[in-house]
């Protein structure tokens, strides 16, 4: 039984302000809160029956995990150069995936914390095939193609039924309750561990009866961005169309290689947010 952990940190426990996550004391604070909620995670996934458990982090520059305070029988890949993002190593050999401190949509429930879409600084909002989704959905659907099913999210609880929109199977820890996109009501970390460790072991037991979420091909994304200068310049890219001021579509033969096409584009627009090469030359 294997098992792959994508994590991220908006909704991890404890979180509830951006600050926490970008002022530095702050931020190695809850580094700590996040390597603690993914081993709740691991050791409810081994109480479950895991044999093998691999830890994507998927927050920021996505090396954020300490390795040195992790579960010594996962394994972690850290690191931001990925093709795959926050996916970077899942295949068709795991028997679920989890998302652990992942959050809502931009543009979703006005009470999720700190709501985004994969890229805050561009991204407003993605379609994939007309639906629009949030990084959860849309990894799903990945992990989908590799026949692996959702099994596991945590995070706050405008996110959980959110994402139980889709995928109404999912085992959920609900840390905290959204208040405001800054505001949340938080429960104590250790019962937020104890809370994570039940429903992923709870979810690793029943992860052979969890349909994965398929989509099929040709796949459609659809993202609009913040900026005019961020979606002008995805468009570099012969196979991306605009199709307005702020939004772009392009259609790929399967969901793979459609996320793959998608984060390039996201990497193009936070590169065009300033300018590109804007930096160069500055003092």
């Amino acid at each position: 039984m294997k098992i792959f952990i994508s994590a991220d940190m908006e909704g991890i426990s404890g979180v509830a302000t951006n600050q926490q996550l970008k002022t530095n004391s702050e931020y190695q604070r809850f580094r700590k809160l996040m390597t603690q909620d993914v081993n709740a995670a691991i050791e409810g996934a081994f109480l479950g029956g895991a044999t093998e458990v691999v830890v994507a982090d998927g927050h920021g520059n996505m090396s954020n995990i300490l390795i040195e305070e992790l579960d010594p029988r996962a394994r972690l890949i850290s690191g931001s150069n990925r093709v795959m993002c926050q996916l970077e190593g899942l295949d068709d050999s795991f028997d679920g995936i989890m998302f652990v401190g992942h959050h809502g949509r931009e543009n979703g429930s006005e009470r999720t914390v700190i709501s985004h879409s994969l890229a805050g600084i561009c991204v407003n909002e993605i379609k994939i095939n007309g639906r629009v989704v949030g990084e959860t959905e849309m990894n799903a659907f990945v992990a989908g193609y590799y026949n692996v099913p959702a099994i596991f999210i945590s995070g706050d609880d405008a996110y959980v039924n959110e994402v139980r929109k889709t995928l109404p199977h999912v085992e959920a820890a609900v840390v905290k309750r959204g208040i405001d996109r800054f505001a949340a009501e938080l429960l104590h970390p250790i019962k937020a561990h104890e809370l994570i460790k039940e429903k992923a072991k709870k979810a690793v037991q029943k992860a052979k009866q969890c349909p994965p979420l398929k989509i099929g091909g040709p796949v459609t994304f659809e993202i609009e961005f913040k900026g005019p200068n961020q979606a002008t310049m995805t468009t570099t890219l012969p196979t991306v169309t605009l199709i307005g001021p702020r939004t772009i579509t392009f259609t790929c033969d399967d969901i793979v290689t459609a996320y793959k096409h998608m984060w390039g584009c996201v990497i193009i627009a936070m590169t065009a947010t300033n300018g590109v090469l804007g930096h160069v030359n500055a003092s």
